[in-house]
């Protein structure tokens, strides 16, 4: 029924183009229009309800310390080698520029260097204001909770200091939380390299400028709607700054992707004498169902993530589910009409036009093919034949190549990226070097521990003792307790940077060493909180939640190939090679960004951890890719054996008949994901580069060469199917390409069944 329905919708959508194309038009108009009304700036929550930081969270903001809100730290240091901090002059600016900031629209307070100084040099140097040397200040200023900020407070204090760079002697960088809470994601220089990196690889493969601005003219009205929408959820909810980048990335991707698809399968029934608007409903109809079946297998993998628990990655999941939903619609109206608009001009066969046709999965018997004239390219047989003839000698070498790329996942160590790893070229990034260079790597993350006494007075004394003496601390700040509540707060710097295992080892015991030494047995209690716990917290969840995540993705994946094939041996196959291109995939990414090999290639200037909730996503988002590829093979070498109960043939017809248009689709994915790994943002970087790595090793090594011999090897293993389970699962037209075969029952299905 499904083909049939879009059967329907793509011929409908050919006969009346420009209704749909202004119906899209006014759907993009309203999307932007609502945007710019009540749309919200991206903003990061990186916390989850029941970790230890959350809990200290809520015992600073039971306080009203304010130090749970946002803050931001100005870091300055004289134009003038000689001079210092100490002289008056420099001094004085450093009093201005505080004064100015001061009055900044919700700033609550900010930190004195230059006070401090006046009053007596030690209390700014041991207050960790001024550097020993006098050559470094940071004036450290807090927010209220970041509800009641926007990306407007960042911009007025970015204006400010560019403002005060002209005006004063001193050099000035800014860093801290409401950078990384409101600064705009990287992404609109990406876009536009793999949107031309596409057109380019289709105008190559259609050889037509109209065929090739096709896919992308609808890539564009999908991802203008898509990106807009998660704007306005934005308005409702905190939506995380890497969702417009990875919405943009895996929408461009998978929208042209799938209008390659629909495209060429539109120019081979126009090859065969259909007229545009039958050839588009036809393209819709056979190319479009796996596109809406890989793209709701993204969706449904995708909003998995929630079984994570982390808000900001179920929120974010949502939004890029907006994109990749849009791109599926687009893809079954919005392309049909452009079909029917351009008319017969499409109809010359391009390279992947003829591919597709000699290669297509539905049931269009040999005898079919040969009236279209097409035959599977005679390299591709030649290859896959070459493989058949040496299946374990290709399985074992292929599987032993993906092993060796994913051994350092053994060293996969997740965080989150610091200011230390943005390029030079970005003032959070100098202004973390001044830091670090001044006062140590630890006071660019300091924690915050939160103690409730409980009516103990010897606590809060024991606590700072005990912390003080432990060896990943560096210092201890002075500790305030509020009156009402009698909660106090120690802000503590660690001897290490924010990014380094040590801190987290520090953080880890604290809570299991530290803190329970100094309570003892009494009511009291105490929290580790703070940018840099709060995020080792989220990596030790997503960690610790992935296995579980990926054993309910393998086992949908399993499910769903079973029924399309009737088999199985083909989904467990199928199971087991995705989990060798992905961790593949992961270990390319530990080596380049953890090890740094390679990492200059793509403008990584310092090695990082893995950002912690990226193999999560990342698992999910390929799920669904590599189904598409795993679908439009199967079926038809599926189709071949039931034709000729030979699966030798199946192999080589099927594989070599679909070798060309895979290839071709996987290539348009990395040159579009790879556009994203040369961008700033370290997340935006691992998600260009896994995305592309898996994507390229999914379409060559497993495609074809494991595929190819681990089907040769297992024989009519392959179709094995015990009775009893034959029996429990739905029959229909599963696996199917052809429409008119949805009216026609279920052809037979030569199954090696359990007897």
């Amino acid at each position: 029924m499904l083909s049939k329905a879009l059967l329907r919708l793509g011929a409908s959508a050919a006969r009346h183009p420009w209704r749909v194309i202004a119906a899209w038009l006014i759907a993009a108009t309203l999307a932007v229009l609502a945007a710019v009304a009540f749309g919200g700036r991206t903003a990061d929550s990186m916390t989850a309800p029941g970790l230890d930081s959350r809990r200290a969270a809520e015992l600073i903001e039971r306080a009203g310390t304010g130090q749970e809100g946002m803050t931001a730290q100005v870091v300055v240091t004289p134009r003038d080698d000689g001079a210092t901090f100490f002289d008056d002059d420099v001094r004085a600016a450093l009093t201005r520029l505080r004064a100015e900031v001061q009055r900044l629209p919700h700033v609550l307070g900010t930190s004195d260097p230059a006070g401090a100084l006046g009053a007596g040099g030690d209390t700014a140097v041991r207050g960790g204001l001024v550097s020993a040397d006098g050559r470094i200040a940071v004036v450290r200023v807090q927010y209220p909770d970041q509800s009641r900020l926007s990306a407007e407070d960042l911009d007025a204090l970015v204006d400010l200091g560019d403002r005060l760079r002209a005006e004063l002697p001193l050099r000035i960088e800014m860093g801290g939380g409401l950078f990384y809470a409101f600064s705009d994601p990287d992404g609109g220089a990406s876009e536009l390299i793999g949107l031309l990196a596409a057109a380019a690889i289709l105008f190559l493969a259609f050889g037509s400028l109209v065929a090739a601005a096709l896919p992308i003219g609808m890539a564009v009205f999908g991802l203008t709607v898509g990106v807009a929408t998660m704007t306005v959820v934005a308005g409702v909810t905190d939506v995380p700054t890497f969702a417009p980048v990875l919405g943009s990335m895996v929408g461009l991707g998978v929208g042209i992707d799938y209008a390659l698809f629909v495209l060429a399968r539109h120019r081979e029934y126009l090859a065969r004498g259909l007229d545009p608007h039958a050839a588009a409903g036809r393209a819709v109809a056979t190319a479009g169902r796996p596109v809406v079946f890989a793209g709701g297998t993204v969706v449904v993998s995708i909003l998995g993530l929630a079984v994570a628990n982390v808000p900001f990655m179920t929120v974010g999941g949502v939004a890029v589910s907006i994109v990749v939903l849009t791109m599926v619609l687009a893809s079954v109206t919005l392309l049909p009409a452009f079909l029917g608009a351009a008319g017969p001009r499409l109809g010359r066969a391009g390279r992947i036009g003829r591919a597709l046709r000699a290669g297509r999965s539905g049931r269009l018997g040999r005898r079919r093919d040969t009236a279209a004239g097409a035959v599977p390219a005679a390299g591709w047989r030649r290859w896959i034949g070459h493989v058949g003839r040496h299946p374990v000698a290709y399985a074992v070498g292929a599987a032993a190549l993906l092993l060796t790329a994913t051994l350092p996942v053994l060293g996969l160590r997740v965080g989150l990226p610091d200011d230390g790893s943005l390029p030079q070229s970005r003032s959070e990034r100098r202004a973390y070097d001044l830091v670090a260079e001044g006062f140590g790597p630890g006071t660019n993350g300091p924690l915050v521990i939160a103690a409730d006494p409980a009516g103990d007075p010897g606590v809060v004394d024991r606590l700072v003792a005990t912390v003080a003496a432990d060896p990943g601390i560096a210092s201890v700040a002075p500790t305030h307790i509020d009156g009402a509540t009698g909660v106090a707060t120690l802000v503590v710097f660690p001897t290490t940077s924010p990014q380094d295992k040590a801190t987290a080892d520090t953080i880890a015991r604290l809570r299991t060493e530290v803190l329970p030494t100094a309570i003892g047995h009494g009511p009291a209690r105490a929290h580790v909180g703070g940018a840099a716990a709060s995020l080792s917290d989220v990596g030790r969840r997503t960690s610790e939640r992935l296995p579980a995540f990926v054993a309910a993705v393998l086992a949908l994946s399993f499910l769903l190939l079973m029924l399309v094939f009737r088999s199985v041996v083909v989904p467990l196959k199928a199971v087991l090679l995705n989990l060798l291109s992905i961790g593949a995939a992961y270990g390319v990414m530990v080596a380049v960004f953890q090890w740094g090999w390679g990492g200059a290639l793509i403008g990584l200037e310092a090695t990082v951890p893995i950002v912690s909730f990226i193999p999560m996503f990342l698992f999910a988002i390929l799920f669904g890719l590599s189904m598409d590829y795993e679908v439009f093979l199967l079926s038809r070498v599926r189709e071949e054996y039931v034709r000729t109960g030979d699966n030798g043939t199946a192999i080589v017809e099927g594989v070599a008949g679909t070798a060309r248009i895979i290839t071709s689709a996987a290539l348009i994915m990395v040159a579009v994901f790879l556009s994203f790994a040369v961008a700033d943002d370290p997340s935006t970087k691992m998600f260009g580069l896994g995305l592309a790595t898996a994507i390229f090793i999914d379409a060559t090594v497993v495609r074809m060469v494991l595929v190819p011999a681990t089907m040769t090897f297992l024989g009519r293993t392959n179709w094995w199917l015990p009775k009893w389970l034959d029996r429990m699962l739905p029959r229909g037209p599963v696996g199917t390409d052809d429409p008119d075969a949805e009216s026609g029952g279920e052809a037979p299905h030569p199954r090696l069944v359990d007897r």
